[in-house]
C-alpha cells in the first residue's frame, strides 16, 4: 500500500507540474468544466451511496455481507470520479499560489491516499469471520469521516475559488 501511495502523489506531482504548462481556450476550458462537474457527481455520488451503506449497517438495518457487496461494487465510480476531478481540474488553471488550492490539493492528496487503505479495509471486512471488532468499527469509522471532510472541504473550496 505505501508503494501505491507513492506512486499516486508521484502522479499527483507530475500533473501539477503539467498544469503549470497547459493552457486551454475557452472551447475546451468549458468541456473540461463538465467533465470535471460530471465527475464530482459520479465520483462523490458513489462516496456518499458506500458511506450510506455504512451507516445502515452501524445503525442495525443492514448486514455486514449486504454493505461489502455494495461498496465493492463502487469502487470503479468512485476511483473514476475522482480521476476524472483530478485530470479535469489540472485543466482549469489551478492557481497554486493560492493557500486554498494548496489546501485542495492536499485534500486531494489525503484522499486518494484514504482511498487506498480503504481498500485494504475492505478486504479485512470480506475476511472476518463473526462480529466485527472495535478496531474495525473505528478503522471503518475513521476512514468514512476523512472521506467525507476530504470530499466537502474539496467541493467548498471549489465553490469558493469559482466565486473569488
Amino acid at each position: 500500500m505505501a508503494a501505491a501511495g507513492l506512486v499516486a502523489m508521484m502522479v499527483l506531482t507530475a500533473g501539477l507540474w503539467f498544469s503549470l504548462h497547459v493552457r486551454t481556450d475557452e472551447t475546451l476550458h468549458t468541456a473540461v468544466l463538465f467533465v470535471h462537474l460530471a465527475s464530482l457527481v459520479l465520483g462523490f455520488g458513489a462516496v456518499l451511496a458506500a458511506d450510506y451503506h455504512g451507516l445502515l449497517w452501524a445503525t442495525g438495518r443492514c448486514s455486514l455481507t449486504e454493505v461489502i457487496s455494495a461498496t465493492s461494487r463502487l469502487h470503479v465510480p468512485i476511483w473514476a470520479g475522482l480521476g476524472g476531478l483530478v485530470v479535469s481540474g489540472l485543466m482549469l488553471h489551478p492557481d497554486l499560489h493560492s493557500l486554498l488550492t494548496q489546501a485542495k490539493i492536499a485534500l486531494v492528496g489525503l484522499l486518494t491516499l484514504n482511498g487506498l487503505q480503504a481498500g485494504l479495509l475492505g478486504r479485512r471486512l470480506a475476511e472476518a469471520t463473526g462480529p466485527v471488532g472495535r478496531g474495525l468499527t473505528a478503522w471503518g469509522g475513521a476512514t468514512a469521516l476523512l472521506s467525507q471532510v476530504c470530499w466537502w472541504g474539496a467541493v467548498a473550496i471549489g465553490f469558493l475559488n469559482t466565486n473569488r
